[in-house]
Protein backbone atom coordinates (compact mmCIF):
# COMPACT_ATOMS: atom_id res chain seq x y z
CA UNK A 1 0.00 0.00 0.00
CA UNK A 2 1.45 3.48 -0.78
CA UNK A 3 2.28 5.35 2.11
CA UNK A 4 0.73 9.03 2.47
CA UNK A 5 3.15 12.09 1.67
CA UNK A 6 0.74 14.80 2.68
CA UNK A 7 3.89 17.39 3.72
CA UNK A 8 5.73 16.35 0.16
CA UNK A 9 2.38 16.90 -1.38
CA UNK A 10 1.84 20.40 0.26
CA UNK A 11 5.17 21.80 -0.42
CA UNK A 12 4.75 20.65 -4.28
CA UNK A 13 1.65 22.49 -4.18
CA UNK A 14 3.07 25.53 -3.25
CA UNK A 15 5.68 25.32 -5.87
CA UNK A 16 3.67 24.95 -8.07
CA UNK A 17 1.56 27.96 -7.20
CA UNK A 18 4.67 30.18 -6.89
CA UNK A 19 5.37 28.92 -10.29
CA UNK A 20 2.14 29.92 -11.54
CA UNK A 21 2.36 33.01 -9.83
CA UNK A 22 -0.93 32.59 -7.92
CA UNK A 23 -1.37 34.01 -4.67
CA UNK A 24 -2.84 31.45 -2.44
CA UNK A 25 -6.44 33.31 -2.49
CA UNK A 26 -6.17 33.40 -6.06
CA UNK A 27 -5.72 29.45 -6.41
CA UNK A 28 -8.59 29.19 -3.59
CA UNK A 29 -11.06 30.77 -5.61
CA UNK A 30 -10.03 29.11 -8.98
CA UNK A 31 -9.96 25.48 -7.11
CA UNK A 32 -13.21 26.47 -5.42
CA UNK A 33 -11.65 25.31 -2.26
CA UNK A 34 -11.45 27.81 1.01
CA UNK A 35 -8.15 29.80 1.54
CA UNK A 36 -6.97 28.17 5.26
CA UNK A 37 -8.35 24.53 3.54
CA UNK A 38 -5.74 24.99 0.84
CA UNK A 39 -3.28 26.48 3.24
CA UNK A 40 -3.73 23.79 5.51
CA UNK A 41 -2.84 21.49 2.84
CA UNK A 42 0.23 22.99 1.84
CA UNK A 43 1.15 23.14 5.40
CA UNK A 44 0.76 19.24 4.98
CA UNK A 45 -1.95 19.67 7.75
CA UNK A 46 -4.66 18.16 5.71
CA UNK A 47 -5.29 15.45 3.42
CA UNK A 48 -7.67 16.38 0.52
CA UNK A 49 -9.60 14.18 -1.21
CA UNK A 50 -9.14 13.11 -5.12
CA UNK A 51 -11.95 15.51 -6.19
CA UNK A 52 -9.90 18.47 -4.26
CA UNK A 53 -6.88 17.55 -6.20
CA UNK A 54 -8.48 17.25 -9.30
CA UNK A 55 -9.74 20.75 -8.67
CA UNK A 56 -6.72 21.87 -7.56
CA UNK A 57 -4.89 20.67 -10.51
CA UNK A 58 -6.56 22.12 -12.85
CA UNK A 59 -6.74 25.56 -11.55
CA UNK A 60 -2.60 25.04 -11.63
CA UNK A 61 -2.95 23.59 -15.20
CA UNK A 62 -1.28 20.72 -13.99
CA UNK A 63 -1.85 16.51 -14.02
CA UNK A 64 -4.29 15.68 -11.37
CA UNK A 65 -2.76 11.94 -11.53
CA UNK A 66 0.93 13.87 -10.43
CA UNK A 67 -0.65 15.10 -7.67
CA UNK A 68 -2.42 11.58 -7.07
CA UNK A 69 1.11 10.27 -7.12
CA UNK A 70 2.15 13.19 -4.56
CA UNK A 71 -0.76 12.38 -2.24
CA UNK A 72 -0.25 8.22 -2.27
CA UNK A 73 -3.57 7.98 -4.16
CA UNK A 74 -2.05 6.91 -7.15
CA UNK A 75 0.69 3.82 -7.95
CA UNK A 76 3.98 5.08 -7.64
CA UNK A 77 5.13 3.25 -10.88
CA UNK A 78 3.12 5.65 -12.98
CA UNK A 79 5.18 8.53 -10.97
CA UNK A 80 7.80 9.37 -14.35
CA UNK A 81 5.48 9.18 -16.98
CA UNK A 82 2.61 10.96 -15.16
CA UNK A 83 5.50 14.15 -13.95
CA UNK A 84 6.52 14.46 -17.16
CA UNK A 85 3.33 15.46 -18.67
CA UNK A 86 2.84 17.73 -15.79
CA UNK A 87 6.33 19.42 -16.75
CA UNK A 88 5.36 19.73 -20.12
CA UNK A 89 1.95 21.07 -19.05
CA UNK A 90 3.44 23.52 -16.44
CA UNK A 91 5.73 25.39 -18.62
CA UNK A 92 4.97 28.74 -19.26
CA UNK A 93 7.57 29.37 -21.98
CA UNK A 94 5.66 27.26 -24.24
CA UNK A 95 2.20 27.54 -25.69
CA UNK A 96 -0.87 24.60 -25.90
CA UNK A 97 -0.16 23.59 -29.10
CA UNK A 98 3.52 23.18 -28.82
CA UNK A 99 2.75 21.34 -25.66
CA UNK A 100 0.24 18.70 -27.31
CA UNK A 101 2.92 18.48 -29.75
CA UNK A 102 5.60 17.64 -27.80
CA UNK A 103 3.32 15.11 -25.66
CA UNK A 104 2.64 13.50 -29.21
CA UNK A 105 5.98 13.17 -29.94
CA UNK A 106 7.17 11.76 -26.02
CA UNK A 107 3.78 9.16 -26.59
CA UNK A 108 5.80 7.91 -29.76
CA UNK A 109 8.62 7.29 -27.88
CA UNK A 110 6.70 5.54 -25.52
CA UNK A 111 4.88 3.43 -28.30
CA UNK A 112 8.15 2.98 -30.01
CA UNK A 113 9.96 1.58 -26.77
CA UNK A 114 6.72 -0.74 -25.68
CA UNK A 115 5.72 1.15 -22.98
CA UNK A 116 2.37 3.04 -24.04
CA UNK A 117 -0.69 1.41 -22.20
CA UNK A 118 -2.98 2.93 -24.57
CA UNK A 119 -4.41 0.12 -26.47
CA UNK A 120 -4.99 2.01 -30.21
CA UNK A 121 -2.04 0.76 -32.00
CA UNK A 122 -0.17 2.77 -35.64
CA UNK A 123 0.95 0.72 -37.64
CA UNK A 124 4.42 0.71 -39.12
CA UNK A 125 3.35 0.51 -42.61
CA UNK A 126 2.10 4.27 -42.11
CA UNK A 127 5.41 5.62 -41.86
CA UNK A 128 6.72 8.23 -39.02
CA UNK A 129 4.82 10.24 -37.94
CA UNK A 130 5.60 14.29 -37.15
CA UNK A 131 3.82 17.47 -36.83
CA UNK A 132 3.17 20.53 -39.22
CA UNK A 133 2.98 23.88 -37.78
CA UNK A 134 -0.64 24.27 -37.00
CA UNK A 135 -0.06 21.13 -34.61
CA UNK A 136 -1.85 18.41 -36.99
CA UNK A 137 -0.28 14.93 -37.50
CA UNK A 138 1.13 14.16 -41.01
CA UNK A 139 2.90 11.12 -42.74
CA UNK A 140 6.18 12.12 -43.31
CA UNK A 141 7.39 11.21 -46.82
CA UNK A 142 9.89 8.40 -47.37
CA UNK A 143 13.86 10.06 -47.75
CA UNK A 144 15.34 8.44 -50.72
Amino acid sequence: MASLNVGNLGEYLREQRRSAQLSLRQLADAAGVSNPYLSQIERGLRKPSAEVLQQVAKALRISAETLYVRAGILDEQVRDELETRAVILADPSINERQKQVLLQIYESFRKENGLDTDTSEDTAADGPRTADPSGAEQNRPPSH
